[in-house]
């Protein structure tokens, strides 16, 4: 009965083991070394953003941890420093949720910083609410602060360059649609409180991420900036803090088996930051470190460039 109970205790083990590391999916194997460049990633206090924030500091790199809390923030950056072993790390503070925010980041930024060799769209979030500008939370944080502040950084990008801009998507942008009669109603690409509204509304701004780096290639042919969109995998992270406390201890088995740590999480916006030979790659999407095909409404030339317009306009670009 004892070496029964062994037994299946080690088949269990290594059934946990094959999935685990079926899970955790592929690594970024880059050796490239970024001393004198720097690197912004927004919502980079916790999980994926600091795990990629870490990585990129070890590498050499000066990471300025752009996130909304002060307090939080500044926890960050001590963690990345003792992790990653490098002192240059620092906090900027930056709220997706205000336009404003946004501007004030990227002015202070461009004064105080000479070079920005990479930008890391990283920071997201899946409730519902309203931007300090009147737009939906998922769209207003997502794709618009996003789009925002990397328009507003592309001139240094393009004097700094070879340089990257990597945007964190997900493959849930698989059942997103944008309808811009709705936007244009309610400030966000869907309506609705549910668990199912919440779902779809978070893959319409998902597939605005594609959609937007998709254009966003286009737009920067001939200037040496690349750019990339990605799904960083199912990832056991603090993204699931605005879930209830029950639902949380539900899904803590699941995520725990079935989901990768964030470091695994981080592999596929490490390897867009710093893979050396997939700039002929630019404006397309990857999932573990390596380019994925899409569904031709995810490479809609004509939606992309009517996204663009529109968010060009509702931040106040044009």
């Amino acid at each position: 009965m004892f070496e029964e109970t062994l037994l299946i205790v080690g088949l269990m083990s290594v059934v946990f083991m094959v999935i685990r590391a079926y899970v955790r999916g592929a690594k970024c194997k880059s050796k490239v070394k970024l001393h004198g460049k720097t690197v912004i990633v927004t919502g980079s206090n916790v999980g994926i953003g600091r795990a990629t924030a870490v990585d990129l500091a070890r590498r050499g790199a000066r990471v300025i941890l752009a996130c909304r809390s002060p307090v939080r923030g500044e926890v960050a950056v001590a963690l990345v420093k003792r992790e990653s072993g490098s002192q240059n790390v620092a906090f900027m503070q930056l709220d997706l949720a205000s336009l404003k925010s946004v501007r004030s980041f990227a002015e202070t930024f461009l004064k105080t910083e000479k070079r920005l060799d990479i930008l890391i769209n990283n920071a997201g979030i899946c409730i519902q609410g309203t931007t300090e500008d009147g737009f939906g939370l998922m769209f207003g944080v997502n794709h618009l602060g996003h789009f925002l502040l990397t328009n507003l950084l592309l001139d240094r990008l393009k004097e700094c360059a070879p340089s990257r801009i990597v945007t964190l998507s997900s493959v849930m942008h698989k059942y997103g649609n944008l309808d811009f009669d709705t936007l244009r109603t309610h400030k966000e690409f869907g309506v609705g409180k549910t668990c199912g509204s919440i779902f779809w509304i978070y893959a319409h701004s998902k597939l605005c991420n594609i959609l937007f780096t998709h254009e966003l290639a286009k737009r920067l042919q001939g200037t040496n900036v690349t750019c990339y969109s990605l799904h960083p995998g199912a990832v056991n992270s603090d993204f699931t803090r605005n879930l209830s406390k029950m639902t949380r201890r539900l899904i803590k088995p699941i995520t725990t088996l079935f989901f990768k740590d964030v470091e695994a999480g981080a592999q596929t916006s490490v390897y867009c930051a710093v893979e050396e030979g997939i700039e002929s790659l630019s404006g397309r999407y990857f999932s573990n470190c390596a380019v994925q095909k899409v569904k031709p409404k995810a490479q809609d030339d004509a939606v992309a460039k009517k996204l663009w317009e529109v968010s060009e306009t509702l931040s106040g670009l044009s």
